[in-house]
């Protein structure tokens, strides 16, 4: 069985939090997840690894990235959308 982009999205996100995926919701917030700006940026390099794609996200204006980070369901439907235009 074939493990989903929501899936690893989540289990990295997950990992950055030091949290059990079980624990990530789709609602939270990486604020609520405890995620710092180091933690976003190094979620952001895992992201670009695991799906070889480029995350449009500018480490110094998070706030103004294209790349939508208001929620974990945000953040696993931008990934989705980033391996569709990459395939």
């Amino acid at each position: 069985m074939t493990t989903s982009v929501r899936d690893r999205v989540i289990a990295i996100i997950a990992e950055q939090a030091v949290l059990d995926v079980a624990e990530v919701r789709p609602e939270m917030t990486l604020q609520d997840l405890g995620i710092d700006s180091l933690g976003l940026v190094e979620a952001i390099f895992a992201i670009e690894e695991t799906f070889d794609v480029t995350v449009p996200f500018n480490a110094n204006e998070p706030g103004k990235s294209e790349f939508d980070m208001s929620s974990v369901e945000a953040m696993v439907r931008a990934v989705e959308d980033l391996v569709a235009k990459a395939a």
